[in-house]
């Protein structure tokens, strides 16, 4: 079985890439900590925000930099897992690591204010994330988006923009920009939830390879020569993935449906149980404000 060293250092590791996210790091600390004096009210940095940035970064680096990028060209399942963290981790990270001040700086743009507006309605936001999702991964959709470079990189960012409007009405740290509270938000979850099912149910109970990315040696031919660089591929003579994994076609799709599912459904419970810890601290704190009140004017009890 071949090993991935023979794609080459660039390949693997994609420094150019590391170079951007390198600038947009520094970039992001620049304007948190150095302009933040010119906005009024704006509160300083925490460790939590930066933490969170930080960890985005790392994450995006390692689902789009590192040899697993590449390997989601080989095998299924590692696409899965790759494309679940960039849909559905990193963006609810984004958007937690961006204090208020900048947010409501960034929204206060004539152009963006109210092209985000509408895209953050949660019905829209819902049926455009789930939507362009299971669209791309229709197979002939999912062949032609990966057999050309611009359209993967335009759909990659197409889907994280969706997915940061999904996230915003479970997520938005801003109080002015907050549509849906208590069983609202746990509705949205079970919805969110329910239509991306579909998508995962058609890999996961498929009885063939869907993708000729994967199946198809012409076609993945030339997926391997956008990602590794056509001189580097037509020197090696490969001829499918199955060179570098012992899992057949259709069990590795099978288990990319079933990851993306899991995956996702942890990250679903996790938001589920800060949601129902939310509201039951609100309920908490509206009856202790009741019980205040009964204190300080009895006559105020029947």
């Amino acid at each position: 079985m071949l090993t991935l060293d023979i794609f080459g250092f660039k390949a693997l590791w994609s420094p150019y890439f590391l170079l951007i996210l390198l600038a947009l790091t520094a970039a992001y600390f620049l304007i948190t900590i150095t302009f933040r004096s010119k906005f009024q009210d704006s509160e300083p940095l925490t460790g939590k925000q930066a933490a969170l940035f930080l960890t985005a970064m790392i994450l995006l680096y390692a689902i789009k930099g590192s040899p697993l990028d590449l390997m989601g060209h080989l095998m299924f399942y590692i696409h899965g897992i790759t494309m679940v963290i960039l849909v559905l981790l990193i963006p609810p990270l984004f958007i937690l690591s961006i204090p208020q001040w900048l947010w409501r700086s960034i929204l206060q743009i004539k152009m963006i204010k109210p092209i985000f507006k509408l895209f953050t309605k949660p019905v829209i936001a819902l049926l455009l994330f789930n939507g362009f999702f299971s669209f791309y991964h229709i197979p002939i959709i999912f062949d032609q988006v990966m057999q050309n470079r611009f359209y993967h990189g335009g759909y990659s960012i197409l889907l994280f923009l969706l997915s940061v409007f999904m996230w915003w009405s479970l997520i938005s740290p801003l109080s002015e920009y907050q549509p849906l509270s208590g069983i609202k938000k746990v509705a949205y979850l079970f919805a969110n939830s329910m239509l991306i099912t579909p998508a995962c149910a058609l890999i996961i109970f498929s009885d063939s390879s869907l993708y000729a990315t994967y199946h198809d040696p012409e076609i993945w031919g030339k997926v391997m020569s956008l990602c590794v660089g056509p001189s580097i591929f037509s020197n090696l003579n490969l001829s499918g993935p199955e060179l570098f994994s012992s899992m057949s076609l259709v069990d590795d799709q099978r288990l990319g449906g079933v990851v993306m599912k899991i995956i996702q459904e942890i990250i679903y419970a996790v938001i589920l149980s800060q949601v129902f810890f939310e509201w039951y601290r609100k309920d908490q704190e509206e009856s202790e404000r009741e019980m205040k009140k009964q204190i300080l004017n009895p006559n105020l009890v029947e």
